[in-house]
């Protein structure tokens, strides 16, 4: 298979991973609009979102992360209100090569009853918590702190 990037390549391969045991992938642009149809049409279950990318720092959260300002995504906040449903962290952790443990958390039961940007920020203190516990298992390759706050 050709690829025209090195980017192209390990997007296609992060969707490959990420697919694999049958998980569909849904682009930040139509989550809210296809987890509502899920949710109707009694499809959904859980849905997951990853926490790897870089926002737009104009519309995002703001936060301290690893001691640094960055942006932080408003949509896993914005449609657990919406949708009210509970928000849980899936921790990793490395048990061995090849090996890890993913252990639910749950960090809020009731999204309605919170604050603007306290699930937000719950999730970015447990995101942070467990880089520093096993930082070598977070993919460092991304650019996290490209933007600067407005």
């Amino acid at each position: 298979m050709l690829f025209t990037s090195h980017r192209q390549y390990f997007d296609r391969l992060i969707k490959y991973k990420r697919t694999r045991f049958g998980v569909s992938v849904i682009n930040n642009a139509n989550a809210f609009r296809a987890m509502v149809k899920m949710k109707k049409d009694s499809k959904l279950n859980a849905t997951a979102f990853i926490a790897d990318q870089t926002p737009p720092p104009e519309n995002a959260y703001w936060t301290t992360f690893l001691n640094q300002e960055t942006p932080v995504f408003w949509g896993t906040e914005t449609i657990a209100k919406k949708l009210n449903f509970p928000v849980v962290f899936i921790g990793m952790k490395r048990t061995k090569r090849g090996f890890y443990e993913m252990t639910p958390e749950l960090l809020c039961e009731n999204p309605n009853e919170t604050s603007h940007g306290e699930l937000s920020e719950m999730h970015t203190r447990r995101l942070e918590q467990d880089i520093i516990n096993q930082p070598e298992i977070w993919l460092w390759s991304h650019r996290r702190w490209k933007h600067k706050k407005p």
